[in-house]
């Protein structure tokens, strides 16, 4: 998932603003004295890759051998996680494990990663320098499917909890992990943990999953910066219906469903949603980045009162640049007809929509079919079940300086760290009305052409990224259970 947001880093450019003040890090969340060997990290993600965790979105158990077999793998290698924190399947190998705090009155904190990858893409085995699910380790990466997204995340983030368990760590403040066999193909697991939260009463202080990494060489400062999701956007897909007369093609009416179909997709584009730096964590985003911009994008980045507008207009220009400030339309399927010389009563087109915080379910349906009002025979229905976008998370509070410091610890010296928001979707949405933060951070380090393989061809991962991976998730968690922020 995290691909949604980075790989369209590089069309930002000289656009960049602020307005808000940088969100400011405490950076006193340094390594703690523990070390994690890269050779056994690299291995351990090595076998985890062999198996095919390929989610399907129609079949829950067309896998099922490979994820169980995965789910074995990892009751064999993190025996005291296991064994000390109250496995649970709570359905279609959605696993939640307990580590229970002496205090009760402490929120709980929740870090979830996702058991599946997408598939290889059929025909495309022969482009991979190493075949893609027999983790090979080369070259100093270990290669294959689900490296970056995410058993990377996964691996490192078990052997964190799994050191803390030998070290004798005795949590005041209750910790649960949720690892979802479904993330790729909608997270219903991460849905059934999140109620199995919501059952007990509990509000977790906050929530961790993927989103963002440390990227080496951003591509609007040219050197290193962390990047921490804050915010994500909501999700709907509509139906789009045209219906007209049918018959016989060589007395067509003016308007057939198609070319009303037609019109109706012209019409929603031409009528896009607002999009501004308003209503987001986009202008915090610039304004951590800033000092690191040279130039006149630096200047810019320093001064909204005086570029806001023109910077605007500049993110507007590209494809990652609105995505970020404004909710997105994207027609992907069409429907209609059976035969050339038959006209089809009935034309379907299906529009996906990534929501911006600004707009919800109900205000972007209204903003559709006001667009189509003028078209009689067209109707737009919610396909599915779609859903607004999470609330932005604190980037001020206890929560981010727990997250942010200790990424600022594990990070390449000076390097900024910047809150933003995620284009697509991950598990943590699922947990927006069980905890009071939701954040995205996969504490790898990796450059831009690497993130660029995720959902593709080659997808890899740094073996002397490792390490540190585990290091940072220890170091929050050994925070974050001990730490009383109420």
């Amino acid at each position: 998932m995290i691909k949604r947001f980075l790989l369209g880093l590089g069309a930002l450019g000289l656009a960049a603003c602020s307005g808000e003040p940088a969100a400011q890090v405490d950076q006193a969340h340094t390594r703690p004295d523990v070390m994690f060997e890269a050779d056994i990290l690299a291995a351990d993600l090595s076998q985890a890759l062999r198996f095919r965790t390929i989610s399907h979105p129609l079949d829950t158990r067309a896998s099922w051998d490979e994820f169980q077999a995965f789910r074995a793998f990892l009751a064999e290698r993190f025996p005291r996680i296991h064994a000390q924190l109250e496995p649970q399947d709570l359905g279609d190998g959605q696993m939640l494990f307990t580590w229970t705090g002496a205090q009760a009155d402490l929120q709980p904190v929740v870090f979830l990663a996702h058991q599946d990858v997408v598939p290889i893409e059929p025909g495309t085995e022969d482009q991979w320098s190493y075949p893609p699910f027999d983790g090979t380790i080369a070259e100093g990466y270990v290669w294959g499917r689900g490296t970056m997204d995410m058993k990377g995340h996964l691996i490192t983030l078990m052997h964190a909890i799994e050191r803390h368990l030998e070290n004798g760590t005795q949590p005041q403040r209750t910790l649960y992990l949720s690892l979802g066999p479904d993330e790729e193909v909608g997270g219903a697991g991460a849905r059934r943990a999140a109620a199995y939260l919501d059952a007990r009463g509990e509000q977790a202080w906050f929530a961790l999953d993927e989103g963002g990494v440390t990227i080496l060489d951003s591509p609007m400062t040219g050197r290193p910066a962390v990047m921490i999701g804050v915010a994500e956007k909501g999700y709907m897909t509509v139906q789009l219906t045209a219906r007209a007369r049918g018959g016989h093609s060589s007395v067509p009416p003016r308007d057939t469903a198609v070319s009303l179909l037609s019109q109706a997709i012209i019409a929603i584009e031409a009528n896009p949603f607002e999009h501004s730096l308003q209503d987001g964590p986009t202008e915090a985003m610039i304004a951590a980045l800033a000092p690191d911009m040279e130039g006149m994008a630096g200047f810019a980045a320093s001064n909204l009162g005086l570029f806001g507008g023109l910077i605007e207009g500049e993110l507007m220009k590209e494809d990652a640049g609105r995505a970020l400030i404004g909710t997105s339309i994207a027609p992907t399927i069409v429907e209609g007809g059976v035969k050339d010389n038959v006209l089809p009563q009935e034309a379907r087109a299906f529009i996906n929509l990534r929501l911006h915080p600004r707009d919800t379910v109900e205000s972007a349906l209204a903003h559709l079919r006001n667009s189509v009002a003028h078209l009689d025979g067209v109707s737009i229905d919610p396909w599915q079940s779609p859903s607004n976008a999470p609330p932005v998370a604190d980037f001020t509070g206890d929560a981010w300086q727990l997250i942010a410091g200790a990424a600022a610890g594990h990070a390449p010296e000076g390097t900024p760290i910047a809150p933003f928001m995620v284009t697509g979707a991950t598990d943590v949405r699922a947990f927006a009305d069980t905890a009071d933060n939701l954040y995205r951070y996969a504490p790898m380090q990796a450059a831009m052409s690497d993130v660029s393989r995720i959902h593709g061809d080659d997808e890899r991962i740094a073996i002397d990224s490792l390490p540190s991976m585990s290091a940072y998730f220890y170091t929050v968690i050994d925070i974050a259970v001990h730490r009383d922020h109420d």
